[in-house]
Parts: C-alpha cells; structure tokens; sequence
C-alpha cells in the first residue's frame, strides 16, 4: 500500500499591525531566533512529509536565506507568496501543494505547538477527514448585540477557543477553497469554516494546549518569553 502524503502550510504573510513593530510578527526574535523558526521546528521532528511555508512577496529571499538556510530545515520544499488576507494565502499554499493525501494548516505566529499535536491531529484526520485544534474556553462568553448589550451566554461546556493546525482531506479543503473564492466569499476567519461554508462536512474538534498560544501583541511576546522559559 501507497504511503499517504502529508503536506503542512505554514503561514507567514501576516503583517502584524497590532504588534506596533515594523518588523512582522513572526520573524520577531524569540529566544534568538524568528518566531516562525519555532512551528517549523516542530513540523521538522514530526512525521509530516513537506512543509510549505507561505509569506509575503518581498519576504521570500529573507525566508530562503535567512530561515530555511540558516536553520537547516530540510522539510521546507518551498516557500511561496501569499496574498492579500489570510484565506488568500491559504489558498495560494493549498494551489502550491500540488498532490497530497491530508494537509495541516498552521499559524507561523503560533510557536509553542508540539509534535504530539500535530501526531494527534495526523491521526485524528485520517479517520475523520477533518480536524480541529483548540480548547475549552475558562472564562463564561457573551454575544453581543450590535449596540454592544449581552444578548446570548452560550453553555461554556460547549465553547472552544479554536488554535492551529487545523487538518483536513487535501481534496476537500482544496475544493472548499475554490469554492468560497470562485463566490467571493470574504466572510470566512479559519480553515474549518471554509469547509463549514462550502462543503457543510462535520469537523472534529480535538484538544490542543494552552500554551499553544497566536502571538498577536506586545503582551503575547512577553508571555511567550515567559514560556519559552519556563516550559520548553
């Protein structure tokens, strides 16, 4: 039997404007080194096959030279352009993979995902053929209304926090995608949503770690600094 591909995408083409930094968040140092060093890390020591790695237009030498060279990754096959908002560059990574059985899509920004997650989610998508990261919430969530009123206090017991990766069918995900493109669909904020929207497939939802955190503001870096510390 054919060993089944597994493609990661790993996305770096955010600009980070609520960092207040003029350098992107993911290539800020941590522990000496860029922040996406570390999810491309993980995704080296796991059993993934090829990592994609998806960043702006005029960062792609710097990511060449000065990350996947540097640093030895040899996982990195290629580094490509994203787009405009993230579902763009999602989509320009998913065109770049080519073939592959199963891909796991994951936020350069988030630096403390383990190998045990992404193994867990490997599994978990081959059986389901779609998957989640996340974890439940601790604190009680209100909807709101547009004036800003509470409106609805959803059952905490059944509210996640959704993280990265997120894996899914490569066929699915990428049929998904040219879906809500080819429609103009804008609406979409995560992976699973696309398939949620285009494809209405059910997607399992598995947990991943607190400390699996999205690195978006000054704050987070110093939390993130606390556990690259204290943790890992």
């Amino acid at each position: 039997m054919e060993k089944e591909k597994i493609v990661a995408l790993v996305l770096a083409a955010g600009t980070g404007k609520r960092m207040q930094s003029s350098t992107a968040k993911q290539y800020m140092l941590l522990g000496g080194k860029p922040l996406v060093c570390y999810a491309l890390e993980a995704f080296e020591r796991s059993p993934v096959d090829e990592v994609i790695l998806v960043t702006g237009e005029k960062e792609i030498d710097y990511c060449k030279n000065d990350i996947v060279k540097k640093y030895g990754y040899q996982k990195v096959t290629r580094v490509v352009a994203g787009g405009k908002e993230r579902y763009h560059s999602v989509y320009q990574g998913l065109k770049a993979i080519g073939q592959a059985d199963y891909v796991l899509i994951h936020d350069g920004a988030r630096p403390f995902v383990t190998e045990d997650i992404i193994c867990r989610s490997i599994d978990t998508v081959k059986k389901e053929k779609a998957c989640v990261v996340g974890m439940p919430v601790k604190d009680t969530i209100k909807i709101a209304t547009e004036d800003t009123y509470a409106s609805v206090t959803p059952d905490r017991r059944l509210v996640w926090m959704i993280q990265t990766p997120q894996a899914f069918s490569y066929p699915e995900i990428l049929r998904a995608y040219e879906k809500i493109i080819a429609d103009g669909d804008d609406s979409v904020t995560d992976d699973a949503m696309v398939l949620e929207h285009a494809a209405h497939m059910p997607v399992k939802l598995i947990e991943g770690s607190y400390h699996n955190i999205k690195i978006t503001t000054p704050e987070d870096m110093k939390i993130a600094e606390m556990f690259l510390k204290e943790y890992f």
